[in-house]
C-alpha cells in the first residue's frame, strides 16, 4: 500500500471510529505518517474547523485540515519570509482540486438534505477526510521531491 492510500485509510479511520473529526484526523495522520516533531497542540488547533467552521456550515473542515497540513511543511514561521508564497500556492492548488471534485467548499452545500450524523453524512465526511489527507500527501511528497532535486 502506498503512502497516499495509507494516509487516506488512517485519516478516514480516525473519523469513522469517532477518534477525531475531519480536520483533526488529517493533522494527526500527516504528523504521524511523516514523523513530524510537532506537539499534540497542533491537532488541537484543528478542533474548531469541523462541520464547516465550528458547526456553522461554512468551509469544509477536511479542506481546512488539508491546508493546515500543507502549512506544517511549507508555511512560514518568521515574519516577512517568502515561504508564504509557496504555502499559498499549494493551498490554492488543494482548494482548486476540491472545487473541481465537489463544486463547492461550503459544508451546508455539500451536506444539503443530509441529517447531521446520519450514515450518509458520516460516509461522505469520512470520504472527504481521506481524500483531502491523500491529496495533501501527494502535494507534500511532490514538493519535498522537488526540494531534494535542487
Amino acid at each position: 500500500m502506498d503512502i497516499k492510500e495509507r494516509v487516506r485509510q488512517q485519516a478516514g479511520g480516525y473519523y469513522r471510529q469517532g477518534d477525531y473529526y475531519c480536520s483533526e484526523a488529517i493533522i494527526r495522520t500527516i504528523r504521524d505518517e511523516f514523523q513530524l516533531n510537532v506537539p499534540d497542540e497542533v491537532i488541537a488547533m484543528a478542533s474548531g474547523f469541523p462541520v464547516g467552521m465550528g458547526g456553522s456550515g461554512c468551509t469544509c473542515g477536511a479542506l481546512v485540515g488539508g491546508i493546515m497540513a500543507l502549512g506544517l511543511f511549507f508555511g512560514r514561521s518568521e515574519p516577512g519570509s517568502k515561504k508564504v508564497d509557496l504555502a499559498m500556492a499549494l493551498s490554492k492548488e488543494l482548494y482548486d482540486y476540491f472545487i473541481a471534485q465537489h463544486k463547492s467548499t461550503c459544508c451546508r452545500v455539500l451536506t444539503k438534505g443530509m441529517e447531521l450524523g446520519s450514515p450518509v453524512h458520516m460516509e461522505q465526511c469520512i470520504a472527504f477526510t481521506g481524500e483531502m489527507a491523500a491529496k495533501a500527501t501527494e502535494i507534500i511528497e511532490r514538493e519535498l521531491a522537488k526540494a531534494t532535486q535542487t
